[in-house]
Formats: C-alpha cells, structure tokens, sequence
C-alpha cells in the first residue's frame, strides 16, 4: 500500500509539472515584427503614466512605473501589437480596478 502511495505522488507531481497544465504567459510574436520599447514607452506616458523600466521578460514587454493617481503598476505587452496582456496595479489607496478596465 505504501509503494501504491509513492508512485500515486510521483506520478501525481509528474503531471502537476507538465507543461501541458503551466500557465503559459509567454510572447511568441518574432523579434523581427516587434515595436520600438520607445513606442510602448510613449504609448504609456500619453496615459499620463511615469515608466521607470521597460524590460524583455518572457518574450513580452515588461513595463514598471507609476500611473497618473502615483499607483505602482507592472505590465506585459506583446512586443509587436503593444497589446496589454497582464496588468499588475499596487493601489496607494486611490484607484479602482475599474480605473483600468479599458488598458
């Protein structure tokens, strides 16, 4: 019973770890038909955001900064379409989600 236990787990930690069930946050767009990292900056500061950084993370654009209510945000951007793909927003007590629902 106890060997069933084992191979239960490993086989239960195997499938847990597959890439099959990650969650997949990656950009595959080719470095050839990416956007300027300037373009997404002006993009941003057009908001009225102040960017600290634009990175490459995971094959997207990774920006950091403060919007206009001085919130702390972190985003993905697909680096040819300068869509957003995931916005992290870190309230300084102003601000809603709502706020950002059309980013």
């Amino acid at each position: 019973m106890k060997m069933l236990n084992k191979s239960a787990l490993l086989i239960l930690a195997a499938l847990l770890s597959s890439p099959l069930l990650a969650d997949d946050d990656d950009c595959y767009d080719p470095v050839d038909s990416w956007q300027p990292k300037e373009q997404l900056q002006a993009q941003l500061e057009a908001k009225g955001w102040q960017v600290e950084r634009i990175r490459v993370d995971d094959g997207c654009y990774e920006a950091e900064g403060r919007d206009t209510l001085g919130n702390y945000f972190e985003a993905k951007y697909a680096p040819a379409s300068l869509q957003i793909r995931e916005l992290e927003i870190r309230f300084t007590g102003e601000g809603a989600a709502e706020d950002y629902l059309d980013q």
